[in-house]
């Protein structure tokens, strides 16, 4: 499993987004993202760098926990 922390979610839209984000990148299965405390839990055969990498492209600022 892969953790990120990712700040700038502040509503369930945001939080829609970084969803699409990560079941977009190849490998990513299972994706649990939690608005309140600003994390996205990812299972998969993903690459980290990749998860972010997608995140940040919707606008948002991640980083590997």
């Amino acid at each position: 499993m892969i953790k990120l922390k990712i700040d700038g979610m502040n509503c369930g839209h945001c939080k829609a987004a970084v969803e699409q984000a990560i079941k977009g990148v190849a490998g990513a299965g299972s994706v649990q993202v939690d608005l309140e405390k600003g994390e996205a839990a990812v299972e998969g055969d993903v690459d980290a760098a990749a998860l972010v990498s997608a995140v940040e492209d919707k606008g948002y600022d991640a980083r590997v926990i």
